[in-house]
């Protein structure tokens, strides 16, 4: 299916790891594309899941950040005329608070909230604790049929545990090349640090051997979805949230669940549902252990979700670049 006429789901991924991740899900990989736009430098694959064909595309090497998503989800919409629902897709920092028990390896998921987008836009100076910022708020509203595909997934595992936990183990079953990379790592590694304490250069394992540093946390009980799906509002900006004040102020002040890179730049170009795998607290304790089972689980949790939409209703919305000219 190399004909870009019959894409209909446009699926954005920011690193290679995420990119990894989403072609893992495919049930089954097409070739490459017939024909692509003249100024399109994007690199594409292309696939079926479930009943529809997705295009996925990764932004090039190296650049995290909104205009670069905006400028690969333009030429996306340039080759593939006739997609009609967006999704942007990875991994992204959590916000753990008093009223969401937020893990590493959890699922966010942007949901609008008081009549507004489940994103909005960030920017602040220097990267030091005490720092200030700005924000705005702004509509990126993915169409109704997904936002109806995602309350009828919160029913779904409110019912029922979800699988995707099983669906990652069969892929990394079929596929021993990416376990060490994609595996979820052991519980210990998750480890939620006191906002005011800040990451020794030397490594995370230096702050850890001090428990004074350690936020205590129970184990998830046995009834409890692990890894869990939180729906909510998404902070993006150009520059990476490693300030655990301002994390835990937003919490409060905006109910922040997570933070991302990218999802800004494509308000004005590409509406779209933003999936965030959690690989970190959004503070100084960054490391990449993480980031691939984090990629992995946004991925299946992707699927799910289109698996939940008829083909011919998706068939059926407006294409994305007559919304966005309109």
């Amino acid at each position: 299916m190399s004909d870009p006429t019959g894409y209909t789901v446009g699926w954005i991924c920011a690193l290679r790891v995420e990119y990894i991740a989403a072609q893992e899900f495919l049930n089954e990989e097409y070739g490459k594309p017939s024909f692509v736009s003249p100024n399109d430098a994007n690199d594409y694959t292309l696939g079926r899941m479930g009943e529809h064909n997705v295009v996925i595309a990764v932004l090039p090497d190296g650049e995290y950040e909104t205009a670069s998503a905006a400028s690969v989800a333009t030429s996306m919409l340039n080759s593939f005329h006739n997609i009609r629902i967006g999704l942007m897709v990875g991994i992204g920092g959590g916000v753990p608070s008093e009223s969401h028990n937020i893990r590493l390896g959890d699922v966010v998921v942007s949901a609008p909230r008081g009549g507004e987008s489940g994103v909005f836009q960030y920017a602040f100076g220097k990267s030091i604790q005490d720092q200030t910022f700005q924000h705005t708020r702004f509509l990126n509203q993915p169409p109704a049929i997904l936002r109806a595909a995602m309350a009828g997934i919160r029913t779904q595992y409110e019912r029922k545990r979800h699988q995707l936990e099983e669906a990652i183990d069969d892929i990394l079953e079929k596929n021993m090349r990416l376990r060490r990379k994609y595996k979820r790592p052991e519980p210990f590694e998750d480890r939620l640090f006191l906002p005011e304490v800040i990451h020794h250069q030397a490594g995370s394992a230096i702050c850890a051997v001090d428990p004074s540093t350690l936020v205590l946390r129970s184990e998830r009980a046995d009834d409890e979805d692990n890894p869990a799906i939180y729906y909510g509002l998404i902070a993006s900006g150009n520059q990476l949230m490693k300030n655990a004040l301002i994390r835990d102020r937003l919490a409060a002040e905006e109910d922040v669940l997570c933070f991302e890179m990218e999802a800004a730049g494509l308000v004005n170009t590409f509406p779209c549902l933003v999936i965030r795998g959690i690989c970190d607290y959004s503070d100084s304790h960054k490391n990449k252990e993480w980031q691939g089972y984090a990629a992995m689980v946004a991925a299946a949790y992707a699927k799910d979700l289109l698996q939940r939409i008829p083909l011919n209703r998706i068939e059926a919305e407006e294409k994305i670049s007559a919304v966005v000219s309109g």
